[in-house]
């Protein structure tokens, strides 16, 4: 494990543990920290500011806008019908692979355990839970949480951390 030299690093990047991570052919921006266990592959974009937490799979084709938060053990995926094989038994190459993007908007903070299916657009200031899984697009200032993730309420009107605690607890 290692980062890798077409890793395109911004200034003031913070990587806890280069050993100890899995970053190639990946854009990482400015005054970004990353922690131990983090896969980041090819074609990955990351803003400014962002953190992205221990154990976490951005895979390809998933871009982070500013200031993101991104949990512990976080999973991206990309592929709506994975498979080993083609059709005729042969084992899948890079080019047998369709890829589809993922966006998450600035600000936006995801749950330890979280995980991502492709395709989805996760809006501004967006919270997602622990452990949801988001299977389609969350709007701007969203609080989502739950299998599969649902809305249950907005940033804006939760204001504070106590109030966010009471808006989850009552589930």
């Amino acid at each position: 494990m290692a980062v890798k030299d077409d890793v395109k690093l911004g200034t003031n990047v913070k990587i806890f543990h280069p050993d100890l991570v899995n970053l190639y052919g990946c854009v990482i921006g400015d005054d970004t920290k990353i922690g131990a266990f983090v896969e980041i592959q090819k074609d990955v974009t990351i803003g400014s500011r962002c953190k992205i937490s221990s154990h976490s799979f951005l895979c390809e084709g998933v871009v982070l806008e500013d200031e993101v938060f991104i949990g512990h053990g976080v999973m991206f995926t990309n592929d709506l019908y994975p498979r080993a094989t083609n059709e005729d038994g042969s084992l899948k190459t890079a080019d047998d692979w369709y890829t589809i993007k993922t966006l998450v908007k600035h600000g936006a903070s995801i749950g330890s355990n979280a995980t991502i299916l492709p395709g989805v657009t996760i809006g501004e200031k967006a919270i997602i839970g622990s452990g949801a899984t988001v299977t389609r697009d969350v709007p701007d200032y969203a609080i989502v949480v739950g299998v599969p993730a649902r809305v249950i309420g907005d940033v804006r009107a939760v204001g504070d951390r106590q109030n966010l605690q009471i808006s989850v607890n009552s589930l």
